[in-house]
């Protein structure tokens, strides 16, 4: 380890695999087994999953050894843990991983691995554990490419906060209709529907994406026309929605027109200076959540108001 390594700080994220969670539980491997393939599933696959990515996580970690000190982390720990501004940070995948992991950053770039290119593909996960060696010096001396990546943030008007990488759902834990009053650059609603979707560019490609193509797909099924509704072509004559851009776009689900509420207002851009404002009208089991993980949320029932809108950081991925 050289002198300038010494005072590096890498931390490791990892996650639990199919195999440790069935463990936990089961209570053992053998009941586990029991259980899998009493249900007809391989759990061979279950095995070898695990123990590539044991060797993984063991090889990063060796590797990382070499550079700085490392802090093996969690996944479950991460929303608690405090980064330090220096710290270096490395995901040994798969890309919700790295997303869930990035919010919770700020100016500290992000290394993602993946742990097993045959089994995992991965947008985020530009690496294997034998590039480190390779990539981490470059990183360490500010030499690597780093990408920049727009945030979304939901703020309560009592002050909590919540950070979106892909997205953020603003709805009813359940299915039933969420209710609640839209505004948007002076237009107001009352609404009530399945929920709001905020995407970021980098989410773009997901649920947004799939959004996206069932209103293209009902309009083409009633209307015979062919046209192109995607992420890219939404923003064509800005060279489309990419990790970077400034802005957010929100659509709210299956909105439901009524005598009291309306359904006009379901589509649009949120910019800095023009965010978008939602009074919750849900008397209990109000969420919002980010990133797919219904665990990390904040509660939304009648009364609270939030804001969303661009985060004042960006996340750094390194590419």
């Amino acid at each position: 380890m050289n002198d300038g390594a010494l005072h590096q700080k890498v931390i490791l994220i990892k996650r639990k695999t199919r195999l440790e969670e069935l463990v936990v539980r089961y209570n053992t491997i053998q009941q586990a087994q029991f259980y899998i393939e009493r249900l007809g599933a391989d759990f061979r696959d279950y095995v070898e999953e695990d123990e590539r990515y044991s060797k993984a996580v063991a090889y990063a970690a060796a590797e990382l050894n070499a550079y700085g000190r490392v802090q093996v982390l969690d996944r479950e720990h991460v929303p608690n843990f405090i980064f330090g501004k220096q710290d270096m940070v490395v995901v040994i995948g798969q890309d919700g991983l790295v997303a869930n992991t990035l919010k919770y950053l700020r100016e500290q770039p992000l290394i993602g691995v993946n742990p097993d290119p045959l089994r995992w593909d991965g947008v985020l996960l530009p690496f294997t554990v034998k590039d480190l060696k390779m990539i981490v010096p470059d990183v360490i001396r500010r030499r690597r490419p780093i990408k920049e990546v727009t945030l979304a943030k939901a703020e309560l008007n009592d002050g909590q906060c919540l950070y979106g990488v892909n997205d953020l759902f603003v709805g009813r834990k359940t299915h039933v209709s969420a209710r609640y009053q839209l505004e948007l650059s002076g237009r107001m609603e009352q609404q009530s529907s399945s929920g709001i979707i905020v995407s970021t560019g980098l989410g773009s490609t997901g649920w947004f994406k799939s959004v996206l193509a069932g209103a293209k797909g009902i309009i083409r099924s009633t209307t015979n026309q062919n046209f192109t509704l995607s992420p890219e072509a939404i923003n064509s004559s800005e060279e489309g929605f990419h990790w970077n851009s400034p802005y957010l776009y929100f659509t709210v689900r299956e909105p439901f027109p009524s005598q009291t509420t309306d359904a006009e207002l379901v589509f649009g851009k949120i910019e800095e200076r023009r965010p978008l404002r939602i009074t919750s009208q849900m008397p209990e089991n109000g969420v919002i959540f980010s990133d797919g993980v219904e665990s990390d949320f904040l509660e939304f029932n009648s009364g609270v108001e939030a804001t969303i809108g661009l985060a004042e950081n960006k996340g750094h991925l390194v590419i």
